[in-house]
């Protein structure tokens, strides 16, 4: 299988890669090595990790973090930022669309039950009109490059996407490093991605309020992204809050504070729907804030995002993301699926089941890597597991080619070698879109590995726009 090298070969470096190229031939593997442990020793000591459950090591993990970026020139950016832009837009506008007048379903385009046996899928929602018809204020756009170099999306992250605070703190980390090479090379910044989501989150205040109060929700410290709540929260300057912090009163969400009783218009929540109220939802949950349904439905708060937006990032739904952006927008779309088989179908079930050991297979409500099959890389046996499961519940899954992921060199314990990348750009939607140049490139770590996800052995790299 061959692999689209994001540098190129040796001697014939991609013209964007030629300068840091000859930087890097004049450093010495220890000098790298060197870079790296300061990079760990950093991280660990500001506290940059991740939980892993049901991890017996430890429930910390630092992410590892490579000291070459991946490097994108600004033409191509500029394709992948309006790609991007409008999927979201696209997505957003089916999210309303499913939860008032069901255009799309009428028109045929997506089966009823697609939708309303969604586990994602939320009644509640029905008829409720959101701020600016807004429900995806943040998206994590995952993108792969395969083949010559054709850049591809391989899912919608729509309910609580996570890492932007490792995109942060790389760049932070590359550039205490590094600082010679922000001189020789005009990279785009992101460091004012707080600053981007604040005003976005502000932008999408309930009618009438003018200065509003924004707060960001998180199920507490044993949260794998604890560190991005408390992160996030700090950099835009508002409080970081668990649900036991919040009441209703009045129809209003309230804060509690050391100053008494605080109004709050805006809650970045980083908890799953079924946690947010427990008399609407799971009536178990400690994690949420009852009454909290009552409010958001009267239009007096809003939550980022919205509830009920998963059912547009399940995986049952990526492949008719095309047919919504032709549906919605009447345009053709610029980014690209990747070919997608659907279980559900019998003659999709039947071709998935002939050919396992070269798809990769995935639960339509998994997450993280995990419950999926990579069929070249397991052995006969688990492909037989996975058979029996497939057979047993085929409405759970898709299948997908196995895409030759482009590579990107990495200084690994051999030295540089390359390993394969993707990338999760982050699109904030409000009054306007806005995407910081770049996003977080993920790497995986184990050589000849295609799955990048931190909780399987993934780490993170830096991410070079270069400005024209």
């Amino acid at each position: 299988m061959q692999f689209y090298n994001e540098m190129g070969i040796a001697g014939e470096e991609r013209a964007h890669y030629r300068d840091f190229c000859a930087w890097l031939a004049q450093q010495s593997p220890d000098a790298l090595e060197s870079k790296r442990v300061e990079a760990d020793l950093t991280f660990r000591r500001v506290g940059i990790t991740f939980a892993v459950y049901g991890d017996d090591a430890g429930t910390e993990r630092l992410i590892p973090f490579d000291i070459i970026p991946r490097i994108i020139p600004a033409g191509e950016w500029t394709q992948l930022e309006k790609g991007l832009t409008q999927r979201v837009r696209a997505l957003n506008m089916f999210i309303h669309d499913i939860y008032h007048e069901q255009h799309i379903i009428r028109a045929g385009l997506i089966p009823a039950e697609q939708i309303y046996r969604n586990a994602q899928y939320r009644p509640e929602m029905q008829g409720i009109n959101v701020a600016s018809d807004i429900y995806a204020h943040i998206a994590g756009v995952d993108i792969v490059r395969a083949g010559q170099g054709e850049f591809y999306v391989l899912e919608d992250n729509l309910r609580v996407p996570s890492g932007v605070s490792y995109m942060l703190e790389d760049r932070k980390m590359m550039m205490r490093l590094f600082p010679e090479l922000f001189v020789k090379h005009r990279v785009a910044p992101v460091e004012h991605y707080p600053d981007l989501l604040l005003d976005n989150l502000r932008s999408v205040a309930p009618m009438g309020v003018a200065d509003p109060t924004v707060v960001v929700m998180t199920p507490g410290m044993y949260n794998s992204a604890y560190f991005e709540h408390a992160f996030l929260a700090q950099q835009m300057g508002v409080e970081l809050v668990e649900g036991k912090d919040l009441f209703v009163s009045d129809n209003h969400v309230y804060m509690r504070t050391t100053r008494g009783p605080r109004r709050v218009d805006v809650i970045y929540r980083r908890l799953d729907d079924d946690f947010l109220d427990p008399l609407a939802f799971r009536a178990d949950s400690s994690l949420g804030v009852p009454g909290l349904l009552s409010v958001y439905r009267a239009g007096r708060v809003t939550l980022a995002n919205a509830i009920g937006t998963g059912v547009a990032d399940d995986k049952s739904i990526y492949p008719y993301v095309p047919d919504m952006i032709r549906f919605y927008l009447s345009e053709e779309p610029v980014l690209n699926n990747v070919p997608t088989y659907q279980c559900r179908n019998k003659k999709e079930l039947d071709y998935t089941l002939a050919n396992l050991k070269d798809l990769v297979v995935k639960e339509v409500h998994g997450a993280g890597g995990y419950g999926m099959l990579v069929g070249p890389a397991s052995s006969t046996d688990e492909i037989e597991q996975f058979r029996r499961r497939l057979i047993a519940h085929p409405d759970g899954y898709i299948a997908q080619p196995t895409l030759a992921l482009s590579n990107c060199p990495t200084f690994v314990e051999s030295g540089v070698a390359p390993r394969h990348i993707d990338l999760r750009p982050f699109v904030l939607s409000g009054k306007t879109t806005s995407i910081v140049p770049g996003g977080l490139t993920r790497v995986a770590l184990k050589e000849g590995s295609l799955v990048v996800n931190s909780s399987q052995g993934g780490g993170t790299k830096d991410t070079w726009v270069l400005e024209e």
